[in-house]
């Protein structure tokens, strides 16, 4: 069944940068994408929650002060991380397949099909793309994904990316593109 997963990941056709050509990595760098995707999706997903009930800013939140020192916080982080990816790794190298500790694949409700697979996939390369556009967005904006999306369909014309203040480079950007 892994196998059918691979490739059907591959048959997206989706490889610019040719990671997938050595056949050895490949299932390695599909997991990594996977997990990126899964973490990308809980960005958005709480990118754009905080932003719909007016919780404070997501790019604030480094700044925020949570009652403990912040060198004993990034230590804790560090510990736990390490501690949560070497298990990861290990159960990756023992099963193939991603998971939490001693769970592999990690499926709390059973929906790891093929299909499905394709589809997670799918969803988690664009939501790293909408994240890519959070992040872009409040660089040259300074404003949250909803308000930019507000300050658009107040005046569409007016307010989109050719007129930003990086209007000039995302057409030489689109030219290149289509003519390449």
């Amino acid at each position: 069944m892994i196998d059918r997963v691979y490739a059907s990941l591959t048959i997206t056709g989706f490889d610019p940068l040719r990671l997938g050509a050595n056949p050895e990595t490949l299932p390695y760098l599909q997991e990594a994408e996977l997990m990126n995707a899964r973490w990308a999706m809980a960005a958005v997903t709480g990118i754009a929650f905080t932003d719909a009930v007016g919780l404070p800013k997501w790019w604030e939140a480094g700044a925020a002060d949570y009652g403990i020192d912040f060198n004993t916080l990034v230590g804790v982080q560090v510990v736990a991380m390490a501690v949560l990816e070497a298990a990861r790794i290990r159960g990756f190298q023992r099963t193939g397949e991603s998971g939490v500790l001693n769970s592999f694949p990690f499926d709390p409700a059973g929906l790891d099909a093929p299909d499905k697979r394709v589809k997670e996939i799918k969803n988690g390369r664009l939501a790293m793309l909408a994240f890519l556009h959070c992040v872009s967005s409040y660089a040259v904006t300074g404003l949250s994904p909803l308000e930019g999306l507000q300050a658009h369909m107040a005046n569409p014309q007016a307010v989109n990316i050719f007129t930003s203040a990086v209007g000039g480079e995302t057409v030489a950007f689109v030219a290149f593109w289509s003519m390449a």
